[in-house]
């Protein structure tokens, strides 16, 4: 089945365009495939030796320097605020949380991946308020509205399964090491909630296509050059850290479902379009690197 793989991304990416609708209509199944992916992740490594390194450091920096300092860039520019801000959330955005699975089989170090999809998100959780309070696009929603929103968004996906991972470590080891065993069965399942997801994203861009395609094309076109921008810097910061893969991924693939709600909930809705895009390219990106490190073994 493994020479096989390679071939999910691109079969879902057409499933997700001709079937859109279907796929919407079953996108409310992806929390609790990210729940159950990360599960098998967060038991497959020993949670107590988790510790943050200077590559976690210097990818919460490229996040924060880099989406705050293009925005402000781009305003002093004078480019269009809804263009400005599908950038600013496109390089904010979270980490993704299934990112273990497409990184551990490129192999990046699990450790590394399951670390940052923590930091990174709790990281988000914190900065993102604030940002959004400076630009003052809802200046009724204070820090801790904001703050609140967003952990509820992030919280009970990415804690639940830490901690039944970790109370399964400290009491039931066994329990923890037969799940781990299978921890195979989480590239199927984002398989499935990568088919949906995809899905609800074209679905997305058609729903807000009417009258607004001057905004969408410069969307895409900025989404994609971010989409090479992160992927590229990951590779070459990792590259330096020992670990290339984990670099790439960490930086580059984003929680787009995440990124399009706050873009929803706090920016202008259209500004989501560019994480819609940015859904479809990293998962192209993804597939080609599959199928060339499938090619190499």
């Amino acid at each position: 089945m493994k020479k096989y793989r390679s071939y999910v991304l691109p079969v879902a990416i057409v499933l997700g365009l001709l079937l859109h609708r279907w796929c919407a209509m079953f996108s409310f199944l992806v929390p609790y495939i990210i729940f159950c992916i990360l599960l098998l992740t967060f038991c497959s490594v020993d949670l107590r030796r988790l510790r943050m390194s200077t590559l976690d450091v210097w990818l919460m920096l490229f996040q924060l320097v880099v989406s705050v300092g293009s925005f402000a860039i781009l305003r002093m520019l004078d480019v269009n605020m809804i263009v400005a801000e599908g950038i600013l959330i496109g390089v904010l955005c979270p980490v993704a949380s299934s990112v273990a699975v497409i990184s551990c089989m490129l192999g990046a170090n699990r450790e590394t991946v399951t670390t940052y999809t923590i930091v990174g998100n709790l990281m988000v959780a914190v900065a993102a308020p604030v940002i959004f309070t400076a630009i003052g696009v809802h200046p009724e929603l204070s820090f801790i509205d904001s703050f609140w929103l967003i952990l509820k968004k992030i919280g009970p996906t990415l804690a639940f399964p830490f901690f039944i991972a970790l109370l399964l470590q400290l009491i039931w080891p066994k329990a923890n090491d037969a799940i781990a065993g299978i921890n195979g069965l989480g590239f199927y399942l984002w398989s499935f909630a990568l088919l949906f997801t995809l899905g609800q994203t074209i679905d997305f861009i058609f729903l807000h296509g009417d009258g607004n395609w001057v905004y969408i094309a410069w969307l895409g076109a900025a989404s994609l050059l971010f989409c090479i921008v992160q992927f590229g810097f990951g590779r070459w910061l990792g590259r330096r850290y020992g670990d290339t893969v984990s670099g790439g991924q960490l930086l580059g693939q984003k929680n787009t479902a995440m990124g399009i709600w706050m873009a929803n909930t706090f920016l202008h809705p259209l500004a989501s379009v560019f994480m819609a895009f940015y859904s479809i390219f990293q998962n192209v990106f993804n597939s080609w690197q599959l199928w060339h490190y499938n090619r190499k073994k």
